[in-house]
């Protein structure tokens, strides 16, 4: 009974720390059109995120399983869908840093941050080319 009582009472302070990470479920803000585009799992393995596409919000009129058209290599071609766009972030005191990102729009991959916002309810996400200041950023909205 002890056990069971400690694991109830640790289990309030695992879930108050989730705010602090960016692991989840993330809606993408477009930062053009303003518009949701897609929802992004973000998980950890060995201190090191990458982010996957788990559904796309498109409107009934377009097509509702798209192919990375313009990516290269291994990319080329392949259902956007479940595609992993974001590799090799690691936390780097507030932010995440170090990691690439994928436009499957262009077929680009960008350098990358990602910065905590709002207690962890909004996470930005930089893409850029040599240096953060020259790139554009998006912010997403946690879904759980």
């Amino acid at each position: 009974m002890t056990a069971a009582a400690g694991s109830a009472l640790l289990a309030p302070a695992a879930f108050a720390q989730a705010p602090n990470s960016a692991v989840g479920l993330w809606k993408n803000i477009d930062d053009h059109s303003g518009k949701p585009k897609a929802l992004i799992r973000i998980t950890e393995a060995n201190g090191v995120l990458s982010g996957k596409i788990e559904k796309l919000l498109r409107d009934p009129s377009e097509d509702q399983n798209p192919k990375c058209v313009k990516c290269e290599g291994d990319l080329k071609d392949q259902p956007i869908l479940g595609m992993t766009i974001i590799t090799g972030m690691q936390k780097d005191g507030s932010e995440y840093n170090g990691g690439k990102i994928l436009d499957p729009d262009n077929g680009k991959v960008y350098k990358s941050k990602m910065t905590l916002q709002e207690n962890g309810q909004k996470l930005d996400v930089r893409g850029y080319i040599g240096v953060p200041m020259l790139g554009r950023t998006q912010t997403w909205l946690r879904q759980e």
